[in-house]
This record gives structure tokens, sequence and C-alpha cells, in this order.
């Protein structure tokens, strides 16, 4: 099976991976919030407070920001392979893909001020936020699969 583009035959397996990653990704996505939800229900200071900071911080070294930065580096190879820099169903993946790494980069700053002891949310504001990971997943899939 021969495969266009400078990535040849490793093209699939950059693919999986991307993939791997993004379900990596997505589950911190998902998790994060719901810790948040859960934090603002511990007393700021408490030991209960302490071991949901360290779980937000564990999410966020050990899955978030690795898959984040995977991912990225993976699906800009696909992207220079494939060439899709023109395609209309690619700029708007594109596009959702930076709004889910502002939301990254969101949560980790909610996180910092959590670990300050801040809670400028509340816990349904914070939930409606929990969804906005679950809408952009399935509109970028539908981008990849059908590419409207």
């Amino acid at each position: 099976m021969e495969l266009a583009g400078f990535l040849g035959a490793t093209m699939l397996w950059i693919k999986a991976a991307h993939i791997i990653f993004v379900i990596f990704l997505m589950a911190g996505l998902f998790m994060m919030p719901r810790f948040f939800v859960y934090h603002h229900q511990a007393p700021v200071g408490s030991d209960e407070d302490k071991k949901w900071i360290e779980r937000e911080d564990r999410l966020r070294r050990i899955i978030l920001n690795p898959s984040l930065i995977i991912v990225w580096i993976f699906g800009l190879m696909l992207a220079f392979n494939g060439d899709y820099w023109h395609e209309g169903w690619f700029i708007a993946k594109l596009l959702l893909v930076v709004a889910l790494s502002g939301y990254h980069g969101w949560m980790i700053g909610y996180f910092k001020k959590l670990r300050k002891g801040e809670r400028p949310l509340t816990e349904k504001q914070l939930r409606m936020l929990n969804e906005v990971p679950g809408i952009a997943a399935a509109i970028i899939v539908i981008l990849v699969v059908v590419r409207p």
C-alpha cells in the first residue's frame, strides 16, 4: 500500500497516535471541570482542598499538557502531509482545535485560581463549561469524517 505525502507508510501510524492522544486529551478536558465542581465543595485550605489541588495538578501534568502537545505535533504532521490548508472542513476543524486549546489554557488558569483559594465561578457555571469539549468533539468528528 503506497501512501502519498512525506510521511509515506508511517502516515497511518501517525494518524493512529493522533487519535489515541486526542482521546487522552478529551478525557482530561472532560475530567478537569468535573474536578473543579467537586473542588468547589471543599472548604478553602482544608485537607480535601489540598487533595483536589494535587489531583488537578496531576491531571494537568500527566494527561492534559502532554496530550495537547502530542495532538498538535501529530495533527500538524498530518495536515502538512495531506496539504489540507485550503480545505474548508480543515480550516473549521483547525479553528475548533484552537478554541479547545484556549479552553485548555483557561482551565489551567482556573486551576491556578483554585490553588490560591479563589472561586470566581459557580458550580453551575462549571457544569455548563463541562459541555464545551463534547460539543466541539462532535463537530470536529463530523468535519473530519463527512468533510462537508
